[in-house]
């Protein structure tokens, strides 16, 4: 059995230790490395992650408050260089607080604990129905806030070159972000391009006629030539 694990911090060198660390422990293994918590979000979304390397301050958005924001929590391991974060993160139920600098022997340990507790839930689940999978929300940086917006409340994204709008049924939110980077972040069974302008989430398609593609909520979206065969995609 192997935890695949997903490093979380901005610092490089903090990559290191834990990779050169996990190279000595047969049964962790990389599934990949983030420097922000926002840019973790893209990734769980993608990738199946069963363990989590989290340090606590990052720029945009702290490793608490992203671990708070989870749906469906792996288990996760902080490493900090502060201690006063240590109560709260076990009332978030992490799995250990490893202060930095650390020792191998130390995160060994902690590698054990998740191990462990990775191998209850297993046994937990082979009885108990799995929950319904809920993807990660978009965190969307907009008018010098970051708003949390539910996936199942997107209904396109619309291009206006570096910037993007993000619309949901009556309001939009706008993001100086390209098309191209929340197409690499949104789960394609839920999300399509239909347009070099356009993705659209394919749950609030009420019909598709000619080049036009139309909403629930009556909004008339173009259907790019170089698309047609998305159609297919569509039952009926």
């Amino acid at each position: 059995m192997k935890l695949r694990c997903l490093i979380v911090d901005d610092e490089p060198l903090a990559h290191d230790v834990i990779l050169r660390y996990m190279e000595d422990i047969p049964f962790l293994q990389r599934a990949g490395q983030c420097y922000l918590a926002t840019e973790a979000f893209a990734f769980l979304n993608h990738h199946a992650v069963d363990l989590i390397f989290l340090d606590i301050r990052m720029p945009k958005l702290s490793g608490l408050d992203f671990l708070r924001s989870l749906n469906q929590r792996p288990l996760v391991v902080v490493t900090s260089a502060y201690e006063e974060h240590a109560l709260e993160s076990f009332e978030l139920e992490v799995v250990d607080y490893l202060l930095k600098p650390f020792r191998f022997d130390r995160f060994l340990k902690a590698a054990n604990r998740a191990l462990e507790q990775h191998t209850m839930r297993r046994q937990a689940t082979a009885t108990t129905p799995a929950a319904p999978y809920e993807p990660e929300p978009l965190y969307i940086k907009s008018d010098k806030k970051l708003v949390q917006m539910r996936l199942d409340e997107v209904y396109y994204l619309e291009s206006l070159g570096n910037y993007v709008k993000v619309w949901a049924r009556d309001h939009f939110l706008l993001t100086q972000r390209t098309l191209a980077s929340f197409e690499e972040q949104l789960p394609a069974e839920g999300f399509i391009r239909i347009h070099k302008s356009f993705i659209l989430n394919k749950k609030f398609v009420h019909y598709i006629e000619g080049n036009m593609i139309r909403l629930l909520n009556g909004k008339v979206l173009p259907l790019g030539k170089t698309f047609k065969h998305i159609t297919k995609l569509f039952p009926g």
